[in-house]
């Protein structure tokens, strides 16, 4: 077990470090690897290539692996609540609230004449996810079904996208009609000044997550089981809304909301390394999480360079297979 662990984290660890050369040399400008080392090191003499690098591709690689594996640890935090595998911010509608709530608040902030902070955006995405997650526990009460649960979900989604979509259309500012883009999820943009917020917000929220994994563990074997061990339930679950919720909100505010790879990493790595436990399966998820995203963003960005897809297009191409995988399976074990 030990060994095949080490290996599936010596192997995460080694395509996301191609990945990561993948996507600092190509794009529509494509860099040479020697050049990259070169600038890499310190040499400044080609100021362009010095420029496409640290300015703009690095940080969006920064980013993509920083919240990509904030994703999946949010959708692994989910579906430990609510005891199901397809549970995840975007499916349950928490990442269209966040979106919603972004999207109103920028509205009337340059209504107003005022640009609304990286900061700001954050919160105004916690306060949407918050309420889509809310509205969905709500619902939880009255609708035991998770099936239909999802089903209520991914309609709230709607309702929250449409609604957006409304505002967005009849927005007058060409920064509020900008939102059209940031509303299908792109990484385009992200500076070193967004990376320090990025990080100051998810690394303590996920290092949070971690050291709460004996207590999840002890929550996965059953709320009679984990009270037994001494495990405040209320406490616990309390901690895996705020601290998932914090997370896809963090992702939607600076790349709006990106798809499936909260509800289908979470299945890959647990497949991947043949244990549930939270100990192994919180800095797994991370890793793959970074590992899908960063791929997916390359392909985003460099398959039809200059023009650039979604990276909700591709997460949802790559993952929605998986997505369809589980349930056939989650069906075939009734």
């Amino acid at each position: 077990m030990h060994r095949r662990l080490f290996l599936v984290f010596l192997i995460m660890l080694f395509f996301l470090t191609l990945l990561t050369a993948w996507n600092i040399c190509t794009g529509s400008v494509n860099i040479p690897i020697a050049d990259v080392c070169r600038i890499m090191s310190g040499n400044t003499e080609n100021l362009a290539y010095h420029r496409v690098i640290w300015n703009i591709r690095l940080p969006r690689i920064i980013a993509a692996i920083v919240l990509g594996g904030a994703l999946s640890v949010s959708g692994f935090l989910l579906q430990t609540f609510f005891n199901n595998p397809i549970a995840g911010p975007y499916v349950l509608g928490i990442s269209s609230g966040a979106k919603l709530s972004v999207a109103l608040t920028m509205i009337f902030f340059l209504d107003h004449g005022i640009m609304l902070s990286a900061t700001g955006m954050v919160l105004a995405a916690f306060a949407g996810a918050m309420i889509s997650l809310c509205i969905v526990m709500l619902l939880s009460l009255k609708v035991h079904n998770m099936s239909i649960l999802i089903v209520c979900g991914i309609l709230l989604g709607y309702i929250c996208s449409a609604i957006t979509d409304f505002f967005v259309t009849f927005a007058n500012d060409s920064n509020i009609v900008n939102l059209h883009n940031w509303a299908m999820g792109s990484f385009s943009g992200i500076d070193w000044a967004d990376i320090k917020i990025i990080t100051t917000v998810i690394c303590p929220v996920v290092v949070l997550s971690f050291m709460l994994s004996k207590p999840i563990g002890a929550y996965q074997l059953g709320e009679r089981y984990a009270k037994n061990m001494g495990v405040n339930i209320l406490t616990l679950r309390v901690m895996l809304i705020l601290l998932s919720s914090m997370l896809s909100a963090c992702v939607t505010a600076f790349t709006g909301p990106i798809s499936f790879v909260g509800i289908a990493v979470p299945h890959l790595v647990k497949s991947a390394a043949g244990t549930a436990k939270p100990l192994i399966l919180i800095p797994a998820c991370f890793l793959g999480g970074a590992l899908i995203t960063l791929f997916c963003d390359g392909i985003a960005r460099s398959v039809f360079s200059p023009a650039e897809l979604s990276i909700s297009s591709v997460t949802a191409l790559f993952l929605v297979p998986v997505v369809i995988y589980m349930m056939f399976s989650r069906q075939g074990r009734k």
